[in-house]
């Protein structure tokens, strides 16, 4: 059982505390931020990408949390730390991420809950949500580039629970890389956009989310919430359902 664990992304590291074993944590990368009071107290030793080697083999861990496409990950094996890495994006890939890390850590019957419970709340937040704003097609953008959420993706499938149609389909893949060109033959009638200072491309205000003022944008915090699939996604759907509340168009009721 790791009793020393270094976590290099997190959604992962939001993950082990939600199921109560923050005390596990001996390093985190420069993201993590929640739960602050925890956080803000341990070693950072760099970013997801970027991180430093001597500092994480410094820490003496037990197990290093990654994703697949850490660069690290071969050079820590190669000296012999164990590491677990792990996909999430979208809601299967989170799922079986929240489910290793809670056999991790011994607590696979806390994993089913939490896993239970942030489902649950998602689709309590999904039926509160009025039927007139269903089919609104909407886009999402994560980052510059622009790269969007597509479809596939935990933000995507969340949002199709909600009824929304997201311009980005699912032979997209879950987060690709989309031109400006083709946001605006999609024609979104809502965007939502988390880098409140992101400059908008030449033609984008003749579309319809801009030129109706459709567009949500996110505090920083709200935008951490948002980007990581893990036991704050029930906030992150929340965060979604009052956008399409204060910014979908509405649907006339069908006359007789």
């Amino acid at each position: 059982m790791p009793q020393r664990i270094v976590s290099l992304q997190p959604a992962l590291t939001e993950v082990v505390c939600a199921l109560g074993e923050c005390q596990r944590l001996v390093g985190v990368d420069r993201y993590s931020s929640w739960p602050a009071e925890v956080i803000a107290a341990l070693p950072v030793v760099g970013g997801g990408l970027d991180p430093s080697l001597e500092a994480i083999v410094a820490l003496r861990p037990d197990v290093v949390l990654l994703t697949r496409a850490a660069p690290i990950r071969q050079r820590l094996e190669a000296l012999g730390v164990r590491t677990l890495a792990l996909d999430t994006e979208n809601q299967a890939g989170v799922e079986r991420m929240v489910h290793s890390l809670a056999l991790l850590l011994g607590k696979p019957r806390a994993g089913e809950q939490l896993w239970q419970r942030v489902q649950a709340s998602i689709d309590a937040t999904a039926r509160a949500l009025p039927a007139d704003i269903r089919g609104v097609r909407v886009y999402v953008e994560v980052s510059r580039g622009p790269y969007a959420a597509g479809t596939s993706s935990y933000i995507g499938e969340i949002l199709t629970r909600m009824g929304a149609v997201n311009i980005v389909s699912p032979d997209m893949g879950a987060f690709p890389l989309v031109s400006p060109e083709f946001v605006l033959r999609s024609a979104p009638q809502v965007m939502i956009q988390g880098d409140a200072d992101t400059p908008r491309p030449p033609g984008w205000e003749g579309l319809e989310a801009v030129r109706a003022q459709r567009i949500c944008r996110f505090a920083p915090e709200q935008v951490n919430i948002l980007l990581r699939p893990g036991p704050r996604m029930d906030e992150a759907a929340q965060l979604l359902a009052q956008c399409l509340l204060e910014k979908a168009p509405r649907h006339a009721p069908a006359s007789d």
